[in-house]
C-alpha cells in the first residue's frame, strides 16, 4: 500500500518498505513505504501550499465533502473492518464497531463547525472604548500533524482529522507502523471525496525517522498526538524548539473503585467492558481495581466467572469476543509486567499464560498497594489486578498516588459518597457506576498530570485547532 502525498500515491524516496503483520497468524498482510526525512519535507511543503487553498473553501462546502467521505466509508465498511481486524488483532465485531463510529463523529464535527461563531465586544463597555467596536473570528493554525496509535486508529483519525479539515487546516496523518493500512485506505477515501490535493496526506514509517521529522518541522503548526507519556514528553520538547502547538493524550492507569455499598454485579459487568475490550489495549481502560476489603471475595469470584465465559479465538471469527494483542512484543511486555506483579506479592487467580501475541485474560489477587501496578505501571492488556482498601479516604489516596490522571471510576449506591470520590480523583474524567472506559465524541477528553495536555472532542477540539483573531473597528461611532 502507498502513502498519499499531494493527493497522489507515493513510495518512499529510497523505495524502502515496512512489512505489516497479522499478529494472530504471523503472516505478512501488505507493505507500506518507510518514509525518509525528504519524504516528510515534500509532504509538509505540499500541505502548506494546499492549506491556503483549502482554507478558502466555505465551511458548508467542507461539510458536504465530509458527508461524501462518510458515503464512501459506508460503501467500503466491510473491507475497512476486515483490514482493521487483520492488522490489529481485534475481533471483527469490534472492528466493525470502530468503522461504524466514523459517520457518528464526522457528522458531529461537521455540525459543530457550522456553528463556530465569533463574539462581539460592543462600544462603551470599557472606559475609553466608546467609539470602537471589536469582534473575534476563528482562523486555522495551518498544517496539523496527526500522530495516531495502534489501538483505536480509526476513532482517533475521526477525532483529529475531522476538526482539522473542517477548520481549514491541512492534515498529515502519521499512523502506527503496526497497523497503518486502514488509515491509508481512509486517507484515500478522503481525497476521493474532494479535499484539496495536499490538504489530506498520510506518511508511513518509523517514528524515530518519520515522526521525529514531522514533529520537528518548522512548517507544522500543531502536533496532535495520542500515545505513551514518554513519547509525548519527547514530542513536546521537539515542538518547543519551533513553538509548535501540541495536544497530547497520553498514558493512564485508571482506578476502578468499588466501595462497600457498591452493586458488585454491575461492577463486574462493567469490568468486562472496561478492561477486556480491545484485549485491554485502551488508554482509559480501568487498570487498577481498588475494592473495599469486605467485598473483595465476592468481586473476585464474580469477576473470574464472567471473564472465564468470554469467547477467546481468532480475530476474524464471528463469535470471538477477545482476540490477540497488536504484536507478540506487546504480549511479552504484558507477561513481564504480570510476573513483576507476582514478585511484588500478587497471586494469579486466573490466566497468566501467553501464546505468541495472545495473552489470556488474567486476574491477580492480593496485590499490595505498594506494587508498581498499583501506582504507575500501566499494563496494556487484559489484566485485572485487585487491591484491597479499608476506607474511602484510603481508596482516594491510592488512586491519586499515580503520576497518571486520565480517567477513573467509582461504584456506590450512595450518590453523595460517589460524588465525593469523583470530585476527589485527580483525573480528566470520572465515571460513577460505570467503567472509566467512556468516551463519547461530544465530550472533552483528556487527562491531568502525565496523562496529557489539552482535550479532544466536539466540545473542545476546535479550540485546539484554531487561532482567535480580534478585529477592531476603531472610531466607527
Amino acid at each position: 500500500m502507498k502513502m498519499i502525498i499531494n493527493g497522489k500515491a507515493a513510495d518512499a524516496s529510497d523505495n524502502k518498505v515496512l512489512n505489516v503483520i497479522n499478529p494472530a497468524t504471523g503472516e505478512i498482510i501488505d507493505t507500506v513505504p518507510s518514509a525518509t526525512a525528504d519524504d516528510v519535507n515534500a509532504a509538509v511543503a505540499a500541505a502548506k501550499a494546499a492549506q491556503k487553498i483549502w482554507a478558502k473553501v466555505p465551511v458548508c462546502e467542507k461539510a458536504e465533502i465530509m458527508f461524501k467521505f462518510i458515503s464512501l466509508v459506508e460503501e467500503n465498511k466491510e473491507d475497512l473492518a476486515r483490514t482493521l481486524s487483520d492488522e490489529t488483532g481485534k475481533p471483527i465485531t469490534e472492528a466493525r464497531g470502530e468503522i461504524a463510529n466514523i459517520p457518528i463523529s464526522f457528522k458531529a464535527f461537521s455540525e459543530k463547525a457550522k456553528h463556530l461563531y465569533g463574539e462581539v465586544v460592543p462600544a462603551g463597555l470599557e472606559a475609553g472604548q466608546d467609539k470602537n467596536l471589536l469582534f473575534t473570528q476563528r482562523e486555522p493554525l495551518g498544517v496539523v500533524a496527526c500522530i495516531i496509535p495502534f489501538n483505536f486508529p480509526c476513532d482517533l483519525f475521526d477525532q483529529k482529522v475531522a476538526p482539522a479539515l473542517l477548520t481549514g487546516n491541512a492534515a498529515i496523518v502519521k499512523p502506527s507502523t503496526d497497523n497503518p493500512l486502514t488509515l491509508c485506505k481512509l486517507t484515500k477515501l478522503m481525497n476521493d471525496a474532494g479535499v484539496t490535493p495536499g490538504a489530506m496526506e498520510i506518511i508511513t514509517g518509523r517514528g524515530s525517522v518519520t515522526g521525529s521529522a514531522l514533529c520537528g518541522h518548522p512548517d507544522v503548526h500543531l502536533v496532535t498526538l495520542t500515545g505513551s507519556t514518554a513519547v509525548g514528553i519527547e514530542t513536546a520538547v521537539t515542538c518547543a524548539k519551533n513553538l509548535t502547538h501540541v495536544a497530547l493524550e497520553l498514558g493512564g492507569n485508571d482506578a476502578f473503585i468499588v466501595l462497600e455499598d457498591a452493586d458488585v454485579d454491575l461492577a463486574t459487568d462493567e469490568l468486562l467492558w472496561g478492561r477486556m475490550y480491545n484485549t485491554g489495549q485502551v488508554c482509559c481502560a480501568s487498570k487498577r481495581f481498588l475494592v473495599h476489603r469486605s467485598r473483595v471475595e465476592e468481586f473476585t469470584k464474580k469477576a473470574i466467572e464472567k471473564i472465564s465465559a468470554i469467547k477467546l479465538g481468532m480475530p476474524a471469527d464471528e463469535d470471538t469476543r477477545l482476540g490477540c494483542l497488536v504484536s507478540e512484543k506487546a504480549a511479552i511486555e504484558v507477561e513481564a509486567q504480570v510476573h513483576k506483579t507476582v514478585e511484588q506479592g500478587g497471586k494469579i487467580l486466573l490466566g497468566g499464560e501467553r501464546n505468541g501475541a495472545f495473552y489470556k485474560p488474567t486476574v491477580i489477587g492480593d496485590v499490595p498497594k505498594t506494587a508498581d501496578v498499583a501506582i504507575d505501571m500501566e499494563i496494556f492488556g487484559p489484566v485485572v489486578p485487585i487491591i484491597a482498601f479499608d476506607t474511602v479516604e484510603e481508596a482516594i489516596e491510592i488512586a491519586n498516588r499515580s503520576i497518571f490522571g486520565l480517567c477513573g471510576c467509582v461504584f456506590s449506591e450512595n450518590m453523595k459518597t460517589a460524588f465525593k470520590v469523583a470530585n476527589a480523583l485527580e483525573c480528566g474524567g470520572a465515571v460513577i457506576n460505570g467503567a472509566s472506559f467512556f468516551r463519547s465524541f461530544e465530550m472533552p477528553f483528556g487527562g491531568y498530570k502525565h496523562s496529557g495536555i489539552g482535550t479532544e472532542g466536539v466540545m473542545s477540539t476546535f479550540d485546539e485547532m484554531t487561532r482567535t483573531k480580534s478585529v477592531v473597528l476603531k472610531n466607527i461611532y
